[in-house]
Order: C-alpha cells, then sequence, then structure tokens
C-alpha cells in the first residue's frame, strides 16, 4: 500500500427509513462491495468525518461500523494513513460461520414469509443475487 493512494468515494445506499440501524447499513454495504469486488484489497475508505459529512449523519456511527469491519477483518487500520480494504483471509472460523449463516437464513426465512412468494421463487431470486456477486468478484 502507497501513501500516496487517495480514499476513493464510498457509494452507499444508507437510507434513514431502512429496519437497520444506520451503522449496520454502512457495514452491510462495506461488506457488499468488497465482497463484489468493488472495493480492491489495499482500497483506502474515506475517513470517518469525511463519510460522515457525505451521508449527513453522527460521525461516531460511522466509527463504529468501520470498528467493527476492522474486528472482522474486513477493513485495517494504517495509522497515519487511514483505513484500507485488507487482504483475505478466514475472517471467522468455521463454527462462527456456520453460526452466523445459520442466523441469517432464520431472519431471511422470517423476513419472506408473508411475501406470497412460493419456495421456488425465493429460492431462485436468492440464487441470482448471489451469482451476481461471484461472476463481479471473478471478472
Amino acid at each position: 500500500m502507497s501513501s500516496l493512494q487517495r480514499a476513493r468515494p464510498l457509494m452507499l445506499d444508507v437510507r434513514p427509513g431502512d429496519s437497520r440501524p444506520l451503522g449496520r447499513q454502512i457495514v452491510d454495504g462495506v461488506r457488499r462491495q468488497i465482497a463484489a469486488g468493488e472495493l480492491p484489497v489495499g482500497a483506502q475508505l474515506p475517513s470517518v468525518r469525511v463519510l460522515a459529512q457525505q451521508l449527513l449523519i453522527n460521525p461516531n456511527t460511522v466509527a463504529k461500523a468501520y470498528a467493527e469491519l476492522c474486528s472482522e477483518g474486513w477493513l485495517e487500520s494504517q495509522p497515519g494513513l487511514g483505513l484500507f480494504v485488507a487482504a483475505p483471509r478466514e475472517r471467522l472460523s468455521p463454527a462462527e460461520q456456520q453460526r452466523r449463516l445459520d442466523a441469517a437464513c432464520n431472519q431471511f426465512v422470517d423476513d419472506v414469509l408473508g411475501l406470497d412468494f412460493t419456495a421456488e421463487e425465493v429460492c431462485e431470486r436468492l440464487y441470482g443475487e448471489l451469482q451476481g456477486y461471484q461472476k463481479r468478484k471473478q471478472a
């Protein structure tokens, strides 16, 4: 990583009306961009203050979201330089990965049960969404 790298703008869709807290939306948005390859390894993220001003939210919310992403291994802090996308590594133990997948599946099922889609329609849509990330990641 070079100290001459500039932080790229972070295009996040953060909405006050979303059921998720703002910090969660930031964490989810950054994770998606990293998983999709839109934020490559070594990319510098905007500072807490800059992203808070961009999103018109409290800097503490951005700082907490960044701290969570650092603790999970998605980002790494370089003192005096800023935050960067970390190289891929095993971020979570297999047991923790399984626990989080179970929790996400349960939450997903709770969210889609009342939407009147068949299980096949929901699976097809989910598969398409995940395939989109794999295609972008490999490109």
